[in-house]
């Protein structure tokens, strides 16, 4: 037989290499005619068994990136319940009888495998992992408000134990190659030269499969299942309501009742998939994870690399910049006016890597890439240039005035401002079109946004560049024109203004952060301007407001402004801080109306931005508002949740 998306050879082993390699895409993923071939595939070695099977990839991109989200997507659009039960029960039988099979079989990981992905890996005898950067492996459809419906609720608390199954399918972590052989996700996690030596050493020596210790069997298959369960859902209720986020809960409520079997539940029950993919929140999710591609995509076909990174600021914001660059394998030199400032940023960078990489030799490349500039002259040879320094016009117009006589022809120079017109700063250079913002968000390591502004100056293939090295460094490039506050602050900037006024009237901080949360926020308001700084919050407020939010200016926060309680990075502001962690007391009853007070100024501002151009299109300004400003992501952003208002 012929396949379109398999190719099939036989090695000196007399072992069957299945290279999958799916046609017309650049990655892998497991949509039908791929799981039509892979039954084609069983029915034939049913008849003829191999002596072994490895399932590998032919692509570059990876393993398998899942199942085919398209066709998730379509399904949940038309509430098909036949549709749907027939494609998840199709790839979930395919794989118990891949799981059946008397031959050995085993799935050579290499680059990332996800979801349907891992579930195959997951139905073989044996993995073996290639232990190499791009190596990832988890099971993330619980961020797409769905579940691992192809046998992972059962399969991977097998192999790691509940607890350790639980947490990787509910929060949608990745592991790399060296932890999934710790937890026991992988047989063998190997560098790429012994990769083909150790996938013949285990077929030959056929090792038995992993046990699970005595407690660890407890907790998975005996007596301790229900407390596993019932832990879990608490852990769970921290940072998730169901009524925002039903997947983790039928995760859980899967394998407890049913074993991980997505026959056993009826169509209607919550932790059907059925039930699941009829949800407004897994419709909006998948919505998301769509957006999510839009913004990358913004930097197809743009030839342009940075290879030399200079950032002008060690502060917070800059010195988080250049580390985040270096990790991602830029050269940076890192400059500042203050040269004290150096030092800590280095630091903090270090932190970073220790908890990003865990490998001495990651580590120390990523060091070695981050480099201390005193003088300065690493703009002479950087790319990307980036000024993050402090918001004041008149020290960025003389920066970038040096700046510009040292970059080199062609290098983009770029302002990290929040609130600074870039027609302002690019007055101060001789060729002003060379200007562009490049907006990181803080913490920029978990921040994905980045806006970049375009100021009526700004030469479009600047513009362009910034968003391929945006995109180059792993961030979401979102395209705004520079106005007061660009997108994320302009339309954030009311929301937190009317907590202020909130407060002012009495309303305790714990109420007003619950009344948030309530509505999805992952964050109250309150707390969130804790987290940027009071006094940013004030300056961008009076960038957007203008001249009324000037005359009414918040009572309290100009208090806590003269105090010098500006949050979290004095350890004191509406909240006390203590190891990072705001203090805080009992919400009480949350008034009717809260919540709509709330959030109704910032899509009033939403619909004002975009009607003046802020941001061209209403699904990429929902992206940026989620990736942003933390937008309720159930919602499916600001022009989404009030689309759906209407049609309630």
């Amino acid at each position: 037989m012929n396949y379109e998306n398999l190719k099939l050879r036989t090695d000196e082993n007399g072992i069957t290499w299945v290279g999958i390699d799916v046609a017309g895409s650049n990655v892998n993923t497991m949509g039908t005619p791929v799981l039509d071939e892979f039954a084609a595939l069983l029915d034939r070695f049913n008849k003829e068994p191999p002596t072994a099977v490895v399932f590998h990839s032919l692509k570059s991109s990876g393993f398998i990136a899942g199942a085919n989200i398209q066709e998730f997507e379509a399904i949940g659009k038309t509430n098909d319940v036949v549709a749907a039960e027939k494609l998840i029960k199709r790839g979930y039988d395919l794989y118990e009888r891949l799981a059946a099979v008397k031959y050995p079989t085993l799935a050579l990981i290499k680059g990332f495998c996800m979801g349907g992905g891992l579930e195959l890996a997951m139905a073989c005898r044996y993995r073996v992992a290639v232990d190499e950067p791009g190596t990832r492996m988890g099971l993330p459809e619980v961020i797409l408000g769905i579940l691992p419906a192809w046998g992972g609720v059962k399969r991977l608390p097998q192999l790691l134990g509940a607890p350790a199954g639980f947490d990787l399918m509910l929060s949608g972590k990745t592991v790399d190659a060296k932890k999934a052989k710790k937890l026991g996700l992988v047989d063998e996690a190997v560098p790429p030269r012994i990769m083909g030596n150790t996938v013949a050493g285990v077929l030959k020596a056929l090792p038995a499969p992993r046990q699970l210790g005595f407690v660890q069997n407890l907790m998975t298959n005996g007596l301790l299942r229900g407390y596993v369960a019932s832990q879990a859902k608490k852990q769970v209720a921290k940072r998730a309501r169901p009524e925002h986020y039903p997947a983790p809960y039928a995760i859980i409520d899967l394998w407890q009742k049913y074993n991980g079997d997505v026959h056993k539940p009826s169509a209607t029950e919550s932790c059907s998939m059925q039930a699941l993919l009829s949800h407004s929140t897994a419709k909006n999710l998948i919505r998301v994870f769509s957006l999510r591609e839009k913004l990358k995509a913004q930097a197809k076909g743009i030839d342009f690399k940075a290879k030399h990174v200079h950032v002008v600021g060690a502060g917070v914001m800059g010195g988080d910049i250049a580390a985040w660059c270096a990790l991602r394998g830029i050269t940076v030199t890192l400059q500042d006016l203050d040269a004290s400032k150096i030092a800590p940023a280095i630091k903090r960078a270090a932190d970073m890597y220790k908890k990003r990489l865990r490998d001495e030799r990651r580590i120390r490349d990523a060091m070695d890439r981050l480099q201390p500039d005193i003088t300065g002259d690493g703009a002479k040879t950087a790319d990307v240039i980036i000024e993050a320094i402090v918001e004041n016009l008149a020290v960025k117009q003389k920066v970038f005035a040096e700046l510009e006589a040292k970059a080199k022809p062609g290098a983009v120079l770029a302002t990290n401002t929040s609130s600074i017109p870039l027609e302002h700063i690019a007055t101060a250079l001789k060729d002003p079109s060379r200007l562009v913002g490049i907006h990181f968000f803080n913490p920029v390591a978990q921040m994905m946004l980045v806006e970049i502004i375009s100021g009526a100056q700004t030469d479009a293939d600047i513009a362009r560049k910034a968003t391929a090295f945006v995109d180059q460094i792993d961030k979401l490039p979102l395209a705004c024109k520079s106005a007061p506050g660009f997108w994320v602050n302009r339309i954030l900037a009311p929301y937190l203004t009317e907590a202020m006024r909130c407060l002012d009237e009495g309303i305790t901080p714990e109420t007003l952060d619950e009344a948030a949360l309530r509505f999805g926020m992952p964050m109250g308001p309150v707390e969130l301007a804790d987290v940027v700084g009071l006094d940013v919050c004030a300056a961008v407020g009076q960038v957007v407001g203008g001249e009324e939010a000037l005359k009414n200016f918040p009572k309290k926060l100009s208090a806590k402004l003269e105090s010098n309680d500006l949050g979290k990075k004095t350890e004191k502001g509406f909240y006390v801080w203590v190891s990072g962690k705001p203090q805080k007391g009992t919400a009480g009853v949350v008034p009717a109306g809260l919540i709509e007070r709330l959030i109704t100024p910032m899509l009033n501002e939403a619909n004002k931005a975009l009607a003046e151009g802020v941001v061209t299109d209403s699904d990429l300004a929902d992206a940026g508002a989620i990736f942003g400003c933390g937008f309720a992501p159930f919602t499916g952003g600001p022009f989404n949740y009030q689309r759906s208002l209407t049609t309630r």
